[in-house]
């Protein structure tokens, strides 16, 4: 029989040092450590809201909806990774050209093969390009760190929340325990029993 999950030892911890923890990335993709918080939170949902007043939830059907949801956790990070590949692909090809198109119409206009207002034209053209893809790549930049900070503030809400399920949950099985106290006292007190 093979061996059971729980017998195998815990994985070994990376050290962190604070800020680096709590600090998003600078490319404004989730620190490893966000996206598995994402995941136990998600899990835990799915357990919220999957049980019933008498049992929990269905074994196969958390492991299911487990291995979906780090199937996606684990996806995602692989589409950040290529596609911050992909634009550094793209400004490094672009630069390139840039450079071998100035270069070229600089060469025909110092053997005076090419007229002056051409190769301003190209060339001015090719410096465009090469500003518009850069101010593009800052702008992505921009955009991924903005929605990075709104996914923070997301899940910091959706972590107060749960405190306040959880506390909301202990004072209700307080309550419980105070309201069933209290009908005992009174079948003690009438001798008869009452019924919730």
């Amino acid at each position: 029989m093979a061996e059971d999950w729980f017998d195998l030892p815990d994985p070994p911890r990376v050290a962190r040092s604070d800020d680096e923890a709590e600090s998003e990335r600078a490319d404004g993709n989730p620190t490893p450590e966000q996206r598995a918080d994402f995941v136990a939170k998600r899990l835990e949902q799915f357990i919220r809201d999957g049980r019933t007043i008498g049992q929990g939830m269905n074994l196969k059907q958390w492991e299911d909806m487990a291995k979906a949801e780090i199937a996606n956790a684990v996806t995602d990070a692989e589409n950040c990774a290529q596609k911050d590949d992909v634009v550094t692909k793209r400004l490094l090809f672009i630069g390139a050209s840039t450079m071998v198109t100035i270069g070229f119409w600089g060469t025909l206009l110092a053997f005076d093969r090419a007229s002056y207002l051409a190769v301003a034209i190209i060339c001015g053209g090719a410096g465009f390009v090469l500003f518009a893809i850069a101010g593009e790549w800052r702008f992505r930049k921009f955009w991924s760190r903005r929605r990075a900070r709104k996914r923070a503030e997301a899940l910091h809400r959706v972590e107060e929340l749960t405190v306040r399920i959880k506390r909301m949950e202990r004072e209700l099985k307080e309550e419980e325990k105070m309201w069933k106290k209290k009908i005992e006292e009174q079948d003690e007190r009438f001798g008869k029993k009452l019924s919730l």
